[in-house]
């Protein structure tokens, strides 16, 4: 949606909008009303939700209501809950890094690559480490890609290695050495106690040992990974939710061409 319609329908719709105390929405503007799910560590019953009340209450919700309790297994309670958000945030302060680049459809970065760069890009990539999900990586590299973005493999101009999962990360660089990578690409879905943070350090770490970490562009990506997150762990660029193969294969070609033609 455009500024100027964005700014013309919240305008029409509600006139006490303030986009410097924004709050939830749930019937009506600044009601604050919120979907709440947790699971606390006691056995099920009238005692466990009024303890879901009580949490609510103190997360800053007004008028708590627990409509769903079911025991997990014994002594763990699952909890859904409703209330009303007291807190507000300031949507006009907000600023969140972003990857600087054009994103280009599958045709355009062919072309750029064969004017500017003269020849493919070799892309590698894995979910390293523990992690067993290639579904990130999957959508992003196989040649059928994923809501109707062709993968990288089918992509005239970029040579790309799909490894797989659970691929250790001494792996992951042996292949990135013999194959001569451009760029590798590392997917992360799903991880606990923060092991994601922990592989994706230990490579960085391994490449910049080897002295290869400036001979590549590292890219990481997946539903917990932020380019403002991906920037603090050494990586040239970080991709979330809802970005594509378009969205990588723009980036490794114009990073690659600031680096080889200035």
């Amino acid at each position: 949606m455009s500024e100027g319609l964005y700014s013309m329908e919240s305008k029409d719709f509600d006139k006490t909008l303030d986009l410097t105390k924004i709050k939830p929405y749930g019937d009506t503007m600044n009601d604050g009303k919120t979907q709440v799910s947790f699971t606390l560590p006691v056995p099920n019953g009238d005692e466990a939700i009024e303890a879901a009340k009580q949490m609510m209450k103190k997360m800053g919700f007004e008028n708590p209501l627990v409509v769903y309790s079911k025991e997990l297994t014994e002594g763990f309670t699952f909890f859904n809950c409703y209330g009303s958000c007291t807190h507000t945030v300031d949507y006009t302060s907000i600023h969140v890094p972003k990857v600087e680049s054009t994103v280009m459809d599958m045709h355009e970065t062919d072309e750029f690559i064969k004017e500017r760069i003269g020849r493919k890009i070799v892309m590698v990539g894995a979910s390293t480490g523990t992690d067993a999900h290639t579904v990130g990586i999957d959508a992003i590299m196989n040649m059928k890609g994923y809501a109707g973005h062709y993968g990288l493999e089918r992509y005239e101009m970029i040579e790309a290695l799909n490894m797989g999962s659970q691929v250790p990360n001494e792996e992951f660089i042996a292949k990135a050495i013999e194959m001569k990578a451009d760029a590798l690409l590392v997917s992360q879905t799903v991880t606990q106690k923060d092991v994601h943070i922990q592989n994706l350090t230990e490579l960085v770490e391994m490449l910049e040992a080897e002295g290869l970490r400036d001979k590549v562009i590292l890219i990481c990506g997946g539903p917990r990974i932020s380019h403002e997150l991906a920037k603090e762990l050494g990586y040239d660029a970080g991709f979330g939710m809802n970005t594509y193969a378009d969205n990588v294969a723009s980036f490794v070609a114009q990073e690659l061409d600031k680096r080889i033609n200035g």
